[in-house]
């Protein structure tokens, strides 16, 4: 016996997208990207060429101002107050703004206290700063004044 179907009597397929599997796959991609995510922040040791310009000349009389570990400032010899400092820089530089302050720290003196610092110099106009570190000593070690060189900065942060 032949059975003949009507269009009303087939099964109801399903028309609704099976979502499982995508989330099985994107789940498998979230692990793997946890995985490797760290692995891809680790530093890479670089040797970085060198520069064939020679450091900046230090200048015959520099301005040197030092944020001692008691967060005491100094210019020169002489100990200053933060809002002394004005009026000490006026003096030190002959009012020109221009010229550059090489400004020393302690290595316990927190950023901060460093960035207060660079924000006054900068409230008051000087804005050619520089850094002042030793380079190529052993720690702990004395250095002497020809062996401090200064890295350039303005007190934003970006190379002037």
């Amino acid at each position: 016996m032949i059975r003949i179907r009507h269009a009303d009597e087939s099964p109801h397929e399903a028309s609704e997208i099976n979502v499982t599997p995508f989330i099985d796959v994107m789940l498998v991609l979230l692990v793997i990207f946890m995985v490797t995510a760290p692995l891809t922040t680790v530093n890479v040791p670089v040797d970085l060429p060198s520069s064939s310009e020679k450091p900046t000349p230090r200048p015959d009389d520099p301005v040197f101002l030092t944020v001692k570990a008691d967060h005491g400032l100094a210019l020169g010899e002489d100990d200053i107050t933060m809002d002394g400092l004005t009026a000490a820089l006026e003096a030190a530089t002959k009012g020109n703004k221009d010229e550059r302050i090489f400004l020393r720290a302690d290595k316990t003196v927190d950023y901060g206290t460093l960035m207060g610092v660079m924000d006054k110099l900068r409230s008051t106009g000087y804005l050619k700063v520089a850094l002042v570190n030793l380079q190529g000593q052993e720690e702990g070690s004395e250095a002497s004044s020809s062996n401090v060189p200064a890295h350039d900065v303005s007190p934003s942060g970006s190379a002037p």
